[in-house]
């Protein structure tokens, strides 16, 4: 066992009161002490990146950091996670920092987290729990506020205070028989309760989020998905898209419910974007499994934009948190674009660099606007959206003939139109993903027919 001791620091002393909320009343601002673990083989600097990232968090549920503690053990303390004499150590400081929460940069285990909030007789907040709390300020909507409620109560199930013993009714037979459930078998009754109905809720969501994308299929329009780390930039850049005014932050997790916009190419094509929550190393899978109705946006998307921070010296980690959770939705098989944001806060070295490990990636920049033109027509490109100049002919006295006219007009750019009795020629800009839909066939099409022959 390391006998190494625990590496305190404090941050800027001085108690804040309160601070302004945004209804114009003070709100009590916490002090927190971040707590994060170094165990087995795991790099330290890793486990430094984590715990900025977790102060990061903090601060976006409200809390202001006063004390930062990185402990090694090859493993977790089953019981107290740090050990017990650490655990003492970590209530001196807390003491010393006024600190009146702390927070672990891991989830916690039930009989942990019992254990700690008694040893340090202060509120005691996991990973997990933090990030439902931000979810559950930041979430706007009735169906966002569902889907956190889901996870915010599975999160709770099993961390009810009590143990098995205490389920337990009297024993059965004359004289033996109990009052009745316990009060903690009450309240887990009336929590799954709540959740079946929350669930029910959400799967009605679900059905009517599938009727409208397959809404959208029949109207022939294609759709993007944003998807990324948190902070990646991912709302400046459906801003800038869709002009649209949605709320962009360099605070995490401020897209919470989806949103959908018309992107208008200037050809008269165009598109459906979506914009996502953003991902983060070790999201909760309870969030997961709750946002899953809100998530299968991506997984339906017919191409996913992933937008990734070119300033951030995490990102290969934040890539990878990305990958794991798009393979937890479905999403992975979707056709996948790397985009490399805020490419005017690295240097010209830097994005040659990037260029070529992955000659395919974009480099743009959401907030000047560079990049945009060239990731526009990566998009065209990938969506065959390019147009081919047809010649269709038409019998106006055929009901589908009619049909395909006016569908033409609709879809395509319609040059010369020429009408003889009741035939109709028309010569027209198809994108290439709709030729099918008129009955023709697409360029690859022809030339696999062409090799045939």
């Amino acid at each position: 066992m390391s006998t190494r001791r625990p590496t305190f620091a404090k941050a800027t002393v001085g108690r804040p009161v309160s601070a302004t909320a945004t209804v114009g009343r003070p709100v009590l601002v916490e002090r927190a002490a971040l707590v994060g673990l170094v165990t087995g083989g795991a790099r330290r600097i890793d486990a430094e990146h984590s715990l900025e990232e977790l102060a990061g968090l903090a601060e976006a549920a409200g809390a202001r950091v006063v004390l930062r503690v990185l402990q090694e053990r090859p493993k977790p303390d089953p019981a107290t996670f740090l050990g017990s004499g650490k655990v003492d150590v970590l209530a001196q400081a807390a003491s010393e920092a006024d600190a009146d929460l702390i927070v672990f940069d891991n989830e916690l285990s039930p009989a942990q987290l019992r254990e700690l909030n008694k040893r340090l007789d202060r509120k005691v907040v996991d990973r997990t729990q933090l990030i439902l709390d931000i979810f559950a300020r930041r979430a706007r909507t009735r169906e966002g506020k569902l889907q956190v409620e889901l996870a915010q109560l599975k999160y709770l199930l099993p961390r009810l205070v009590g143990s098995s013993e205490a389920l337990s009714r009297l024993g059965g037979g004359i004289g033996t028989r109990g009052p009745g459930e316990t009060k903690l078998e009450a309240d887990r009754r009336r929590i799954r309760v709540r959740m079946k109905t929350l669930q029910d809720e959400i799967d009605i969501v679900r059905r009517r989020r599938s009727q409208l994308r397959e809404r959208r299929h029949k109207v022939d329009v294609p759709t993007v998905a944003l998807v990324g780390y948190t902070n990646a930039g991912k709302t400046t850049l459906f801003n800038r898209l869709t002009k649209a005014d949605a709320e962009a932050s360099n605070a995490l997790f401020v897209t919470l419910d989806p949103l959908v916009r018309r992107v208008d190419l200037p050809d008269r094509r165009e598109l459906l974007l979506s914009d996502t929550v953003g991902f983060i190393d070790r999201l909760p899978h309870t969030l997961v499994a709750a946002f899953r109705a809100t998530l299968e946006e991506t997984a339906d998307a017919d191409l996913v934009l992933h937008v990734i921070d070119a300033s951030n010296p995490e990102r290969e980690r934040h890539v990878a948190a990305v990958t794991r959770v798009l393979e937890e939705v479905g999403a992975i098989e979707v056709p996948r674009v790397e985009v490399y944001n805020k490419i005017d806060a690295i240097s010209a070295d830097e994005r040659r660099r990037i260029q070529e490990a992955d000659p395919a990636a974009l480099l743009i920049s959401a907030q000047s606007g560079a990049g945009i033109d060239d990731l526009l027509d990566s998009v065209a490109s990938r969506l065959a959206l390019d147009q081919e100049r047809v010649t269709v002919e038409l019998s106006l006295a055929d009901p589908v003939g009619a049909e395909r006219l006016a569908w033409l007009y609709r879809h395509a750019t319609v040059y010369s139109h020429a009408t003889m009795g009741d035939r109709a020629t028309i010569e027209a800009d198809v994108p290439r993903r709709l030729l099918p839909m008129i009955g023709m066939a697409t360029p690859d099409a022809r030339k696999a027919g062409a090799r045939r022959g």
